[in-house]
């Protein structure tokens, strides 16, 4: 019977009929026990109230002595954390410096570098300007030599078909003004006879 009361004042304030039906009791004896269970709770309560004083002194030193343990072993795991708080920070200001130091390598490397490639491009760029003025000066005298080809390749065509014409007046002439072979033998006239 108390143990149903227990029971059922762990969710809620038991009641006689929560306790009779829990239990499988009469009515009446529920509110017996009930009754009884909640004047033994009662007591219990009235007990514990009248601890004796030095109880009580001890109960406070205790408390007193566990709260100065617990403050000491804070301090001590607050100063174990600031202690690696201020290593960790010192170590990543450390980093931090060794960082900035190679950027700053870097970026003067980086800047010398770029100087060096400007200043082959702009020798590069003189370069080509001086190649494109040779290739254009070339063309121009390539223009020129085409031309002076053309013009003596028509040059040598006339004078050519006026070696020809010469050569046939020449051949014209010397026809004209050599007398015949006379090496070859005349035909004979017939004799008389």
């Amino acid at each position: 019977m108390y143990a149903a009361a227990e029971t059922i004042s762990a969710e809620r304030p038991p009641t006689v009929s929560s306790v009779r039906e829990a239990a499988g009791v009469s009515n009446a004896d529920a509110t017996r026990y009930l009754r009884e269970w909640r004047e033994e709770k009662a007591a219990a309560g009235s007990r514990i109230a009248a601890t004796p004083q030095s109880v009580l002194e001890q109960a406070a030193r205790l408390a007193g002595s566990v709260w100065a343990d617990a403050v000491a072993l804070a301090a001590e795991q607050h100063a174990a954390v600031e202690a690696r708080w201020v290593r960790d920070s010192q170590d990543k200001d450390t980093e931090l410096g060794e960082l900035v130091a190679d950027l700053d390598r870097i970026t003067t490397e980086h800047t010398t570098e770029t100087a060096g490639l400007r200043a082959e491009l702009a020798q590069a760029a003189e370069r080509v300007t001086a190649a494109e003025s040779r290739a254009s000066l070339a063309e121009e005298a390539a223009a020129e030599i085409r031309a002076e080809i053309s013009t003596l390749t028509s040059d040598l065509a006339a004078a050519r078909a006026r070696a020809e014409t010469l050569q046939h007046a020449h051949d014209a002439l010397l026809q004209r003004i050599t007398p015949e072979d006379t090496t070859k033998e005349q035909p004979r006239e017939p004799d008389s006879q």
